[in-house]
């Protein structure tokens, strides 16, 4: 293993978006699994490995031990060549179990901070009435009770979509997607209404029927800023794009009054 290995490693941390430390030290954990499987080693802390960061150079050696089976501070140099096939075999097993370790959270730390984005992706099918979209380099999946009834996506659809929840689901993270949610709304506001996402108007109070109806309250804390015409836009440019983008669904916007008994009916 030379310089080539660090250049398949560092293209899959490019990829991946993996730390190319961990992969490294994936692979140093491989290779002493590999040792002991050739040895028949049950001392995990018989074997040791150290992969030249530059250079890509392996190195594996066995510790050695005084008559009483104790450390002695002495190491053997053990070549790759004596390793054989079944324990390269091992070492790939290993790192290909290490790698999709590796891959899992960095996916599950990427997306769990992105909870509450809107996002944009690509649809991939339908499996048990569930949408499978793909987020960049990863699949989430928009269950019936979060889809717009009566939308539907063909593969290759462009779908833009919020994540409402990433969960640790052991081998896999599983990204929770929902167009039916309120909370996307109001990112979509955010999006379209500088005057939202800036904080200068407020949704105080919103009531949604998912592809019939949206009812808003809004204010403004600059009285200059009118709430109403500032999310709709001039002649209905802002609203309209984001009723285009929930497929015709109503949406009702109104002044926040703080002495209204019924808020949004």
């Amino acid at each position: 293993m030379n310089s080539e290995t660090l250049r398949i490693l560092d293209s899959i941390a490019r990829d991946r978006n993996i730390d190319r430390e961990l992969l490294i030290e994936d692979l140093e954990q491989a290779m002493v699994s590999a040792a002991r499987k050739h040895f028949n080693s049950l001392d995990s802390e018989e074997f040791g490995c150290k992969m030249n960061r530059e250079q890509g150079e392996i190195r594996i050696w066995r510790n050695l031990t005084d008559e009483l089976g104790e450390p002695s501070g002495e190491i053997e140099e053990i070549p790759l060549a004596t390793l054989g096939r079944i324990p390269a075999q091992t070492a790939k097993q290993v790192m290909i179990q290490k790698f999709r370790e590796d891959e899992r959270d960095s996916l599950l730390d990427e997306f769990a901070k992105r909870q509450g984005e809107i996002v944009t992706g690509v649809a991939q099918r339908y499996e048990g009435g569930a949408l499978v979209v793909q987020i960049e380099r990863a699949e989430g999946f928009m269950p019936r009770s979060e889809q717009i009834p009566g939308e539907q996506f063909q593969a290759g659809d462009r779908v833009r979509c919020l994540i409402l929840d990433v969960r640790d689901a052991g081998n896999q993270v599983k990204i929770v997607l929902s167009r039916g949610n309120p909370e996307f709304i109001r990112r979509l506001f955010e999006a379209e209404v500088p005057e939202v996402s800036e904080r200068v108007i407020e949704i105080k109070a919103m009531s949604r029927e998912p592809g019939f109806r949206t009812k808003l309250a809004v204010s403004s804390i600059d009285s200059k800023v009118d709430a109403v015409g500032a999310c709709v836009g001039v002649r209905g440019s802002r609203i309209r794009n984001i009723v285009d983008e929930l497929g015709g669904e109503k949406i009702d916007i109104v002044r926040w009054n703080e002495s209204s008994q019924i808020l949004i009916a």
